[in-house]
């Protein structure tokens, strides 16, 4: 992972949203962006906005399946972001 990537990650998660946004991903796996508008007390377009954010540093990834978009961490970005981390 290069420093440009890893800048992008931590620009990304530089909001405490995004955070909780990424960490309830880990936790279920995969879910639509409704799911995550029903969990956080802001409006559907502040969540996409936020998952835009997520998805353009690399660490969500968002899969289309007819009206909706599954999002996910995508755990190979989130393995090499854990290395770096540790390797701190």
């Amino acid at each position: 992972m290069d420093t440009q990537q890893l800048a992008k990650i931590f620009k990304a998660l530089g909001h405490p949203t995004r955070v909780k946004i990424v960490e309830h991903l880990i936790r279920i796996n995969t879910c639509v962006c409704g799911e995550i508008v029903d969990i956080f007390p802001y409006s559907q377009s502040t969540i996409s906005q936020h998952l835009k954010k997520l998805k353009e540093a690399g660490i969500v990834c968002g899969e289309v399946e007819g009206p909706k978009t599954y999002f996910c961490v995508d755990q190979k970005i989130l393995e090499q972001f854990k290395t770096y981390i540790n390797s701190l």
